[in-house]
């Protein structure tokens, strides 16, 4: 009943949560200079800009903009793009998204294995040249920025030794995602190395570790019935967050690699001042961290039963 009562309550916490980024965003693109037809070579005479206005409806005030906006949205429409003018901002989100999810949730595959293991190992082999070699393999992931990373892959797996292609997007079967999973692994791989190995170490030096080698079991048995698991919620905690970022913040790598997911298409709409793309983009992204954060609250007393 409890947990019932806290989901319910979380659920409803979403509403002024995504009403408040709404908000945000919605101020911050108007008050940002220039506008949606300003972005070309040729500047648009006036009359031409004065129908576009009134077509779009930003020809109206600040707060009808606003209100009308967010009542669409209510009723499931992002509107038109001010770009694509044959396409909605439902019909280029559920176009693009799907590829940015496949690409993250590879790359947080990828990020959870090699990243808890390295973790894991450096809290075994605490003060070892493995140690040293984890802890250094992890700062260097959290000190590279996705787009260096890609970038450096590009260069060396796709033009020097042309193992994979330079560029494009064919799915998760193919080659052609191994450089983005690849770059957007690095840091949160890194990220729950550091974690991943904090954590072991505490549960290590815990009571109930002492006892059960004391009782004679043997280290493997003690580091994964006990030591795994109880180190594993701030992690989980982590991978969490770090999943929602990697979903929705591939921004660089898609670019960079031409991939046609959301990401990349949310750089375009920025830059050509797509107003309704940016809103319905931000109101997903933050829609998939709210809910990832939810389902970390939920899976903590699979962990831990004393949480519930």
């Amino acid at each position: 009943m409890q947990r019932r009562a806290f989901v319910i309550r979380r659920i409803l916490l979403l509403f002024p949560t995504l009403l408040a980024i709404y908000t945000l965003t919605f101020l911050l693109i108007h008050a940002t200079p220039g506008g949606p037809w300003s972005q070309g070579e040729k500047p648009v005479p006036q009359v031409v800009l004065d129908n576009l206005n009134k077509a779009y409806g930003l020809d109206k005030p600040l707060w009808r903009q606003y209100v009308d906006y967010l009542w669409n949205v209510l009723h499931g429409d992002f509107g038109p793009s001010f770009t694509s003018r044959s396409r909605t901002v439902a019909d280029i989100l559920s176009a693009t998204f799907p590829v940015s999810l496949q690409l993250g949730l590879v790359a947080m595959a990828i990020a959870v294995v090699f990243g808890v293991s390295l973790g894991l190992i450096g809290a075994v082999r605490h003060n070892t040249w493995v140690d040293y070699l984890s802890g250094f393999l992890a700062i260097f992931g959290i000190s590279t920025p996705s787009y260096v990373v890609a970038s450096l892959l590009v260069l060396i797996l796709a033009s020097k030794l042309h193992l994979v292609p330079t560029s494009g997007w064919d799915g998760i079967g193919s080659t052609r995602i191994i450089i983005p999973a690849i770059a957007l692994a690095f840091y949160p791989a890194a990220v729950l190395a550091r974690y991943t190995r904090a954590s072991m170490l505490d549960v290590l030096t815990a009571d109930y570790i002492r006892t059960a080698r004391a009782k004679g079991l043997r280290s493997t048995t003690v580091i994964l019935r006990h030591g795994v698991r109880n180190s594993m919620l701030p992690v989980l905690t982590v991978a969490g967050v770090v999943l929602a970022d990697v979903i929705t913040g591939s921004f660089y790598v898609e670019t960079i690699y031409s991939v046609p997911g959301l990401g990349r298409y949310f750089v375009d709409s920025i830059t050509r001042r797509d107003y309704p793309v940016i809103l319905g983009t931000v109101l997903l992204f933050g829609a998939v961290i709210s809910i990832m954060n939810l389902i970390v609250d939920l899976l903590y007393p699979l962990l831990d039963p004393r949480i519930e």
